[in-house]
């Protein structure tokens, strides 16, 4: 029985890209190799606002207690190591029996399962071969990787996954890969890896989404989507506001949307944020 690192456990609708709308399992796992300090921030500064919530971390005992950002990550608690004891390592067993208690009828039947961090790539790919082996989860017809793209898959997760989709209709896994621009902080060189999204596009359904705010942000997104396609990418491009509270979202959420329009590609929107303001477990 294999045990993963667990940030959140939660039952929602999809806010994003492609199942948007979708009701979903949100299995949000612990970790991540990139801090991503940058969104909501004027370009090249950091944001310090979770430096100050791990100041005081002693204030919080439990990782819904913790307040939102409107900078930086907004899922900073899954992958910071100073918040690592609010997220529980639980065994694949009582992940998969407690998401049948959030199923509306206990038992996989419209809803998708989304798997998320942090990087979910990152350090727990065997055990989700037992999780989705586990006899209750045999139910599940769609199953959603959220990446940021740089993570390869071990061979064995290939092939695991490879099988699982056969005995499933067309698309029934999807890599919703969100590769980090400058916005985010992070250097080019490490968060743009257009081998990885070949790679995942030739086991499943794989599209892109981009965070963005500015003009400049989404000719970087262009540069990118360029370097992608030239390495055999051929799947869908999203562009998606940045902005984890109302108050930054709404300022470029329209602008975005007029962008993608104007290139071709689709915009996402962020149901979270207006519907549930964002909140932990949304």
């Amino acid at each position: 029985m294999s045990k993963l690192k667990v940030a959140e456990l939660f039952y929602s609708i999809q806010g994003e890209g492609r199942y948007m709308g979708v009701p979903s399992i949100f299995l949000r796992t612990f970790g991540c190799n990139f801090k991503c300090a940058g969104f909501g921030m004027p370009k090249g500064e950091l944001s310090r606002e979770v430096e100050d919530i791990a100041a005081n971390i002693h204030l919080y005992n439990q990782y819904t207690q913790l307040p939102l950002v409107s900078t930086g990550c907004d899922s900073y608690a899954s992958w910071d190591p100073r918040f690592k004891d609010l997220s529980p390592v639980l065994t694949t067993d009582s992940i998969v029996d407690s998401i049948m208690t959030m199923l509306p009828h206990n038992r996989w039947m419209e809803e998708h399962l989304v798997i998320t961090g942090g990087e979910p790539l990152l350090g727990w790919q065997r055990s989700y071969i037992d999780l989705l082996s586990h006899d209750k989860m045999k139910g599940l017809q769609e199953l959603t990787f959220e990446t940021n793209g740089t993570q390869p898959l071990q061979q064995e997760l290939k092939s695991y996954l490879h099988q699982w989709a056969i005995n499933r209709s067309r698309g029934a896994i999807t890599f919703s890969v969100s590769p980090k621009l400058s916005i985010s902080g992070e250097k080019w060189e490490e968060a743009i890896c257009p081998d990885i999204i070949y790679e995942y596009s030739q086991l499943g359904r794989a599209y892109l989404k981009f965070v963005v705010a500015t003009k400049q942000d989404v000719e970087e997104a262009q540069e990118a989507v360029n370097q992608y396609r030239t390495h055999g990418f051929r799947g869908n491009v999203y562009l998606m506001p940045c902005g984890g509270v109302e108050s930054v979202y709404n300022l470029n959420a329209k602008n975005v949307a007029l962008e993608a329009m104007r290139l071709g590609w689709r915009y996402s929107d962020r149901l979270q944020v207006p519907l549930f303001k964002n909140e932990w477990g949304t």
